[in-house]
């Protein structure tokens, strides 16, 4: 084959490499705009695995490199007066310049033209049979073909300044310097035995305060050689972007294209590297997907066929599988972006540096607690004991401390056992609102099954309020008995609490029971709706009543009635529901209310009403009890609220008297589409928790151990709700803990003889064959 290479980076060279080898009869040409051996940037960064895969498809450069590269396993932050180094993570950075080279020597070597100073088009080259653009992130094919390529290109907040030092480190390391208008950061490697690549970072705004926009590069430098002076011990930064104009801070931008490849007319081209994907600096990863990105389409052609016929089935097939592994590698990316991003609001001025630490260390979402234990378990069990200090448990330093999440957690009077909580789940088993012996049962086994704090199903206000005939209520004098029963049957057979959630279904009432149709209307003994606006849920659902203010006055009354039954039944907690586009909800969506009176329109006004009936219920709750509440933190629908809403919503509630903000999102709009993921709703939480200054729930695709562990300890909530695995394993909490090898969580006396072989039958399935 002829193949054109139009830009002399990693990808471009890596492939013309993989390809000469695959087989000595293509004729390859890569062609550069930049002068033979000349290069910009400073240092570059991937991983170990990155390095092994190298390893495999070309020894010769492999060792070449291996022999330039640094190469360190820890990382180590200097953050409010304190250094905090953890091993294990394996990095190779090597320097921009010295790893091209290398690439050039080995391809001149095998035969590859190099052509340099040169404006490479795909256009100018009729004859190739195959030409890789990886002409950089500015690509001009790229641009050149967007209707076909639909690149996606997103420009984001932060600015940072590509600097060097000939100060050494020998650790990956990440400095936070505050001044009077914010926070900087500093991303530190060594690359080469002289040099080390010193990354500055900060959000627009503190740019903007300190007047960087007007500085000129010598500026620049001179401002961060004085902000980062303690840690330079006299070495100056220095810049080699003297080509850029101006003060060369940069925006990084995101880029991901919808298609790879086209055919030009002429010539089969396919972008590669920064040129069709990039990934954030903050993982160090541009270099890992440009040579991942060689090493994929080489075996592509190694596995069908290297004959200018099978190019078609090459390119498909390498996009449908290569797309893969960068969309996972991207969203972590993406993932650690935002944490420097939002860490300046967010994490640097409530942090400790332990927890800051923590946080930064598994900002990607690819590292968790365990994987954590295994990169540097002396420094996990180190945080571990300073978390559960905390929380009020000193532990002695010679035994280990309990994971975050079997560590006790305290608002107002209420004093949990561990951070896991059942979340509210529907269970339509309720006659006229009575919960009865299937209730006791479903909250008896799970409190037994080591639960923290178990949440009631939304049990409703009054009989209108229920969703279905089947769900439960707090309207009667006998539900006042009936919840009664089972509070104290789980105050007097374990340490969990119990908590009530209290609702009102509003325009999402008088449907079947979920297994005979969720959310279709009852055919017959239906019930007249209201909610913020008359809007149905469905197409085919019942109409609800705009409420008017008597109907507000009823509502309100109902649900203070609920709140003193409550206290007479022994809750612990209560939970107000003002989420999944339930009544309350409804006033809180500008997609379900459009009132034009002073409850609705602007935030303040929608969540009037909520907020009213919140304070009525919390004064009437006693002071030493805490108060939750549930939100839908994103509607996932256009013209919803977002995140952003959710954060002035949950302000809003904290200077009501809420204590706990439970975030869940979605379920209020019928043609939503929310972004499902492992822990995909956390990220609320999260915020909510460090920009509010307010005790949240995370809650949503939290199933294991780890997860939770996780979440806690990097302090992006401060309990786990778990719904669905409670449904399939009523002692999820206890088999969790024995999975993570913790014995610290007392198992129910009746239950005692089954723990040692529930815990052996663990080992044993870890060492079965395809374990």
């Amino acid at each position: 084959m002829r193949i054109v290479c139009i830009g002399g980076g990693p990808a471009g060279l890596y492939f013309a490499i993989l390809m000469k080898k695959l087989n000595p009869a293509h004729q390859i040409t890569v062609v550069e705009r930049n002068k033979p051996y000349d290069t910009f940037g400073w240092g570059v960064v991937f991983s170990d695995a990155t390095m092994d895969n190298m390893r495999e498809w070309d020894p010769v450069t492999a060792d070449a490199i291996q022999v330039a590269f640094n190469h360190w396993d820890d990382i180590e932050l200097h953050f409010k007066g304190q250094s905090i180094r953890s091993g294990g993570h394996g990095f190779v950075g090597i320097g921009r310049k010295k790893m091209l080279n290398i690439l050039q020597e080995r391809c001149e070597k095998m035969g590859v033209e190099l052509v340099f100073e040169v404006e490479g088009e795909d256009r100018q080259y009729p004859d190739a049979d195959l030409i890789i653009a990886s002409d950089g992130i500015f690509s001009a094919t790229r641009e050149r073909y967007q209707e076909v390529f639909k690149p996606n290109i997103i420009k984001r907040p932060n600015r940072y300044i590509w600097l060097g030092t000939k100060k050494l480190y020998d650790a990956f390391n990440f400095i936070f310097e505050k001044t009077e208008h914010g926070w900087f950061q500093a991303h530190i490697y060594k690359f080469d035995a002289e040099t080390t690549t010193f990354i500055v970072e900060c959000p627009e705004h503190v740019w903007l305060a300190h007047g960087l926009d007007k500085a000129d590069q010598e500026q620049s430098i001179a401002f961060c050689e004085k902000l980062f002076e303690k840690h330079l011990d006299g070495h100056a930064l220095m810049t080699n972007a003297r080509h850029l104009r101006g003060s060369a801070w940069l925006n990084f931008q995101q880029v991901k294209c919808e298609k790879w490849w086209l055919n030009n007319g002429n010539s089969h081209v396919v972008l590669m590297g920064d040129a069709v994907h990039t990934a954030h600096f903050a993982i160090g990863s541009g270099t890992k997907l440009a040579i991942e990105d060689a090493i994929e389409l080489t075996r592509q052609f190694q596995e069908l066929g290297d004959a200018v016929e099978n190019i078609p089935a090459v390119l498909t097939r390498y996009q449908e599988l290569r797309n893969v592994d960068v969309l996972r590698l991207q969203n972590a990316a993406w993932n650690a972006m935002e944490w420097f991003e939002v860490c300046d609001a967010r994490y640097c001025n409530t942090m400790e540096p332990e927890q800051f630490m923590y946080s930064m260390l598994t900002r990607s979402q690819r590292i968790s607690h365990e994987n954590l234990r295994l990169r540097d378990a002396a420094w996990l069990e180190g945080y571990e004991h300073w978390f559960a200090k905390q929380a009020g448990v000193v532990v002695p330093e010679d035994k280990p401390a309990p994971p975050p999440m079997f560590t006790p957690f305290k608002l107002r009077g209420l004093t949990l056992p561990n951070r896991i909580i059942m979340s509210p789940m529907a269970m339509y088993s309720a006659d006229d609102g009575l919960a009865g012996d299937f209730h006791l049962v479903h909250f008896g086994a799970r409190a037994l099954g080591g639960t923290g704090l178990l949440y009631t199903e939304m049990t409703c206000v009054s009989p209108d309020a229920r969703i279905t005939p089947g769900c439960a209520g707090m309207y009667k004098p006998e539900h006042v008995n009936a919840w009664k029963r089972i509070v104290d049957f789980v105050h007097a057979n374990s340490d969990a609490k119990m908590g009530i959630q209290l609702g009102h279904a509003g325009r999402k009432g008088a449907t079947k029971l979920a297994w005979e149709g969720i959310d279709q209307p009852l055919e017959s003994g239906g019930w007249e709706l209201i909610s913020a606006s008359p809007l149905p849920y469905l197409p085919n659902s019942q109409v609800p009543r705009e409420m008017n203010r008597e109907d507000m006055d009823r509502v309100k009354a109902d649900f203070v009635r609920s709140t003193k039954m409550a206290v007479e039944a022994g809750f612990d907690i209560l939970e107000f529901h003002c989420a999944h586009g339930y009544l309350l909800s409804s006033f809180l969506s500008p997609l379900t209310n459009q009132r034009k009176d002073e409850y609705g329109g602007s935030i303040e006004n929608r969540a009037r009403y909520p907020l009213e009936v919140f304070k009525e219920m919390r004064r009437v709750w006693p002071a030493d009890k805490p108060m939750s509440v549930r939100l839908s933190c994103h509607d996932w629908f256009p013209g919803g609220n977002t995140a952003d809403d959710a954060v002035e919503i949950a302000r809003l509630f904290k200077e009501a008297g809420a204590d706990i903000i439970d975030c869940s999102s979605g379920q209020v709009w019928k043609g939503e589409k929310p972004v499902f993921g492992r822990m995909f709703q956390t990220p609320f939480a999260d915020r909510i928790r460090n920009e509010v200054g307010i005790p949240t729930i995370a809650v949503g695709a939290i199933f294991e151990a780890d997860h939770a562990n996780s979440i806690i300890a990097a302090g992006r909530a401060d309990l786990c709700a778990v719904a669905r695995p409670h449904l399939a394993d009523p002692a999820w909490t206890l088999h969790e803990a024995a999975k993570i090898e913790f014995k610290g969580v007392a198992w129910p006396k009746q239950y005692l003889s089954g723990r040692g072989q529930y815990e052996t039958n663990l080992k044993r399935s870890y060492v079965a064959p395809g374990k």
